[in-house]
């Protein structure tokens, strides 16, 4: 099992459905908005890191409203 934290940055007014949006996606264990320089933490789990780069690359990224997302692999769980 591979964790990771999505750190997403959106467009201005877009945080909160940005969260509700990446919430509903399998995979995702949580999604917030929060404040500071991302708008949006989701926390995410998958078989593989191939299969969390894939989840990255065509469903979260998909989501409207979303500018540019940075993923922190957990490293120790």
């Amino acid at each position: 099992m591979v964790q990771a934290y999505i750190l997403v940055q959106t467009d201005v007014g877009k945080a909160a459905s940005v969260a509700a949006t990446i919430a509903q996606i399998e995979g995702v264990v949580l999604a917030e908005d929060v404040t500071g320089p991302y708008d949006v933490i989701a926390r995410v789990e998958s078989s593989s890191v191939d299969d969390l780069g894939k989840l990255v690359i065509s469903k979260i990224q998909d989501t409207d409203g979303i500018t540019r997302t940075l993923t922190c692999t957990v490293v120790h769980v």
